[in-house]
C-alpha cells in the first residue's frame, strides 16, 4: 500500500457562533433545566469559545413557518370550544390565539437549508483541493463523498459530478454513514483504489453541517452538550496512487476496528422535529479501547524496531478531550510530547465529526511539519468503529 495525499482544502461554516450565545439562547429557552445552574461550568469544560457554522445561530432556533394549530385542526377545535360552552366570539379569540403561536421547524425546513449549504462548502472544498493538487476537474477518475448529517437522494455525489462537472465515467462512492471516521475511512478507501490502479486520481469530499442536530426544545443534558460542542466544515483532498510535486504525506499502512455490542453508544436519530445526535456516557471508554486495540496495532506492526519508532506527529480525531488525554496517558514510554498538538488545536473550535482528521492535517501541513516524519492518523466514530493509517510526511 502506497497512496499520496496533497494537502487538503478546508471550509470551515462561515457563520461565527460563540459559546456565550448558545449559552444564553439555552438559559433562556430552559430556566428550569436540571442542569441549568451548571450550565457555565458546562460550557468551559468543553474549551470551545467559537465554532464555525453553515448557517447563523437564529436560523437554527427561529420558529417554523406553520402555525401551532394547523389548518385541519381548525374545525375540530371549533366544535371542541363550542361543546364546553364558550361562545362563538370566546372562540374566534381563542383560534386566533391558537393561530398566532407559531410552530417549531419542520424537518424539512431545517434540513433543506443546510443541504444546500453543504452542496456549495463542499464544492468549494472540492475545488480547492484540486487547485491545491493542480489539477483539473476532468482528471478525477473516482470521487469519495460523505456527509451523515443531511441525508439527500441523489447525494453529495451526484451534486458535486454536476456541480464540478466531473466526466461520465467517474467511479461515484458515497458514504453517508461514515461519520466522525469519515477522513481516515475515506483515505483508506482511496489507498486501496490507487494501489489497484496507480494511475488513478481520487477526490475526496467530506462536508457535515453538525449544526443541525442542534434541537432548541430538547432539554436533555446530552443535548446541551451537543449544542456546545458541533462545528460545521468541508474538506477535500486528492489522493494519487504515484507521487506528485504537490504530495506532502505517503500513507503506507491502515487498520480498521469495530467494538461488538456498542452500536448504541452513539447514535444519529431522526424525531418529528428534526436530527437528534444522542451520546451515551460509556462512548469514551469504548473509543478508548479501540486506541488500545490501535497502540496493539502499532506495536506489531514495529516489533523489530520497538526503541528506535515512534509517530512524530499524531492526527486524531477521538470525538473529545478525555480520549486525548487517555492518548497520552497510554501512549509507549519515551515517545514525545506533543504528538497530539494540532488535534487539540482543531477541537479548540469545535468538533468537525469526519472532517475533523483532514482539518488536523491541514494545520500540521500549515506549521510546516518535516519531511520524514512519521504520522498516524486515527479516528472513531459512532458503531463503535475505528480506521487508522500510518505512513511518512514527505
Amino acid at each position: 500500500m502506497a497512496a499520496y495525499l496533497c494537502p487538503p482544502a478546508v471550509i470551515h461554516g462561515e457563520h461565527a457562533v460563540k459559546t456565550s450565545q448558545i449559552v444564553d439562547e439555552v438559559r433562556g429557552r430552559h430556566p428550569h433545566a436540571a442542569w441549568a445552574p451548571r450550565i457555565d461550568g458546562i460550557a468551559a469544560s468543553t474549551g470551545i469559545e467559537t465554532r464555525g457554522w453553515m448557517l447563523p445561530l437564529e436560523t437554527a432556533v427561529a420558529p417554523g413557518n406553520g402555525s401551532a394549530l394547523p389548518a385541519a385542526g381548525v374545525g375540530p377545535a371549533r366544535e371542541a370550544l363550542a361543546g364546553d360552552g364558550f361562545t362563538e366570539q370566546d372562540v374566534d379569540r381563542v383560534i386566533a390565539a391558537l393561530e398566532s403561536i407559531p410552530a417549531p421547524q419542520t424537518v424539512q425546513e431545517r434540513t433543506a437549508p443546510a443541504w444546500e449549504a453543504v452542496q456549495s462548502c463542499g464544492e468549494r472544498a472540492a475545488r480547492g483541493a484540486l487547485q491545491i493538487a493542480g489539477l483539473d476537474a476532468a482528471d478525477v477518475d473516482c470521487l469519495i463523498t460523505s456527509n451523515s448529517t443531511t441525508p439527500a437522494l441523489p447525494g453529495l455525489d451526484v451534486a458535486l459530478a454536476n456541480k464540478l462537472p466531473l466526466r461520465g465515467d467517474v467511479l461515484l462512492l458515497p458514504a453517508t454513514q461514515w461519520a466522525c471516521i469519515a477522513g481516515t475511512r475515506s483515505l483508506a478507501l482511496a489507498a486501496d483504489l490507487v494501489a489497484a490502479d496507480p494511475d488513478r486520481v481520487v477526490l475526496v469530499v467530506i462536508a457535515e453541517a453538525l449544526s443541525t442536530t442542534y434541537q432548541p426544545a430538547d432539554d436533555t443534558l446530552e443535548s446541551l452538550i451537543v449544542r456546545l460542542l458541533f462545528a460545521d466544515t468541508a474538506v477535500a483532498t486528492v489522493v494519487t496512487g504515484r507521487p506528485r510535486p504537490e504530495s506532502v504525506l505517503r500513507l503506507d499502512a491502515s487498520w480498521n476496528h469495530t467494538l461488538p455490542g456498542t452500536q448504541d453508544l452513539h447514535r444519529l436519530e431522526t424525531r418529528e422535529d428534526g436530527t437528534h445526535f444522542v451520546m451515551d456516557r460509556r462512548g469514551p471508554r469504548a473509543v478508548q479501547e479501540t486506541v488500545t486495540a490501535m497502540w496493539e496495532w502499532l506495536r506489531l506492526r514495529y516489533q523489530d524496531d520497538p526503541d528506535s519508532w515512534h509517530p512524530d506527529v499524531l492526527l486524531a480525531h477521538p470525538g473529545g478531550t478525555r480520549v486525548l488525554e487517555y492518548m497520552e496517558q497510554t501512549m509507549p514510554d519515551g515517545w514525545p510530547s506533543g504528538l497530539l498538538d494540532y488535534s487539540r488545536d482543531s477541537y479548540t473550535s469545535g468538533n468537525r465529526g469526519g472532517a475533523a482528521v483532514f482539518d488536523i492535517m491541514r494545520r500540521a501541513y500549515d506549521a510546516g511539519q518535516e519531511p520524514g516524519s512519521r504520522a498516524v492518523l486515527y479516528a472513531a466514530a459512532p458503531g463503535l468503529t475505528a480506521t487508522a493509517l500510518e505512513g511518512e510526511w514527505l
